[in-house]
């Protein structure tokens, strides 16, 4: 054993302990805003499940939007609309720091983004509306 060494090796980097981002409000934000990602997947698997049933027939189609009326879909449906909004809303907060330089306060070109999606949205709505009548 050398004197100048320890008795006990102590390595340069230790792992951190699970949960450490939960400990920065950063990191926390950061985090839950990727998990909401899973509300946005398990929605897009939801509509590929009534794209097969729809192709299956008409039984399976009117099974998959019956699982649609009931109180625990209506709920998750709820959660999953506030999930991908948190979701939208925090991209675009993201928006101007991967943006080029623009002339507009970064919450201006947040509110801007927000808008046009929500005027995209109801265009998009009122055009499917039309055709499904």
């Amino acid at each position: 054993m050398s004197r100048y060494r320890p008795a006990t090796p102590h390595p340069a980097w230790q792992r951190p302990t699970a949960g450490w981002w939960r400990r920065n409000p950063f990191y926390l934000r950061y985090m839950l805003r990727e998990a909401t990602a899973l509300a946005v997947v398990a929605y897009a698997l939801l509509l590929l499940a009534g794209l097969v049933c729809l192709q299956r027939g008409e039984a399976a189609y009117n099974a998959w939007r019956a699982l649609l009326g009931t109180p625990w879909s209506i709920g998750l449906h709820g959660l999953a609309m506030v999930a991908v909004a948190w979701h939208a809303l925090t991209w675009f907060q993201v928006l101007p720091k991967t943006a080029p330089r623009l002339p507009l306060p970064p919450r201006a070109l947040t509110l801007a983004a927000l808008a046009l999606s929500a005027v995209l949205s109801l265009v998009l709505l009122a055009v499917l509306w039309g055709i499904s009548r």
